[in-house]
């Protein structure tokens, strides 16, 4: 065991009563656990993580919603596939269809989503692609990709330097990641204003062993490339606005505060757009669970009631 995991909090509650499925999809299999009764509400997880960070949150909600947790694919235990020239694979596009699939198989016609970094990524184009299929969205510490490339300063790119490191040709990141993947995690994640104290024991472990697999290296290195180039051309070919309710929420101790309007960004991309700092950093599910619950439940109490 890494020392930083031996240090790290237990957590009381980690998934507990929670189902473990994997479904098949056209990449390969996505890894999802399931848990609770209810409107169904999916939960899409951030760099570099896996579906565990969401362990405090589900444990809320999941007393009012059916809870989807996925690995997003490239990520933790789901499928890693092969890439092509334009990174089409790992395009923002494809990863919102294994979404799709995995609510096709569970039943879910209609259904709500709360997204981190990555996932909220992933969770803008499944709402641009399937309106009538997500009917609230929240995201967490997050404006949309091409306006955030658009307004970034050197000073944001001083903040978030992987945004643009990772998209270097591959092997040479990946290479130097994997040379020592659990120091990069640890000194990327632990940068933030919190440290490494959000994190617990049980997603901590999960979180570096999962990002020790050099195929998971290489499917978050392409996440990020497909980010800078295929999800933007996806974007400019779709002038269209999101209609459904968007919540979002950032931390006000993160670059999100320091480098942009996070709101204006938003309302560029959609129109019914609410949305405040909470107080933390990046990782606003585990530095302030409390705090996503207190403001999801009202947003998404009140979508629910269109399901």
């Amino acid at each position: 065991m890494h020392p930083s995991v031996a240090k790290a909090p237990q957590a009381t509650q980690f998934f507990y009563g929670f189902e473990e499925r994997y479904f098949e999809t056209s990449a390969g299999p996505i890894f999802c656990r399931i848990g609770g009764e209810g409107p169904p509400l999916v939960l899409l997880h951030g760099y570099p993580q896996t579906s565990a960070m969401w362990h405090a949150v589900a444990a809320s909600l999941v007393q009012d919603y059916r809870v989807i947790c996925p690995d997003l694919r490239g990520y933790g235990r789901s499928a890693k596939p092969e890439t092509d020239a334009d990174h089409t694979p790992y395009s923002k596009r494809a990863m919102a269809g294994d979404v799709i699939a995995v609510m096709d198989a569970l039943g879910h016609e209609r259904f709500l989503v709360g997204a981190h970094d990555r996932g909220g990524r992933v969770a803008h184009r499944l709402a641009a692609d399937h309106p009538d299929r997500v009917v609230a969205l929240s995201t967490l510490d997050i404006a949309p990709t091409r306006e955030m490339y658009r307004e970034g300063t050197s000073a944001f790119a001083h903040a978030y330097w992987h945004w643009y490191w990772l998209t270097l040709p591959h092997p040479f990141p990946e290479r130097l990641i994997g040379a020592d993947p659990v120091y990069f995690w640890l000194h990327k994640c632990g940068a933030g204003s919190a440290g490494l104290t959000p994190f617990v024991k049980q997603a901590l472990d999960e979180y570096l062993t999962a990002f020790s697999d050099p195929a998971a290296i290489h499917g978050a290195c392409e996440d990020y490339r497909a980010a800078a180039t295929i999800d933007i051309a996806h974007d400019d070919a779709d002038p269209s606005k999101l209609t459904m309710p968007l919540l979002a929420l950032w931390g006000h101790d993160g670059a999100i505060e320091a480098h942009f309007d996070c709101l204006a960004l938003w309302r560029e991309r959609a129109v019914d757009v609410q949305g405040w700092a909470l107080p933390g950093g990046h990782y606003l599910a585990e530095e302030c669970p409390d705090e996503v619950i207190a403001a999801w439940r009202p947003f998404f109490a009140k979508a629910a009631a269109k399901l």
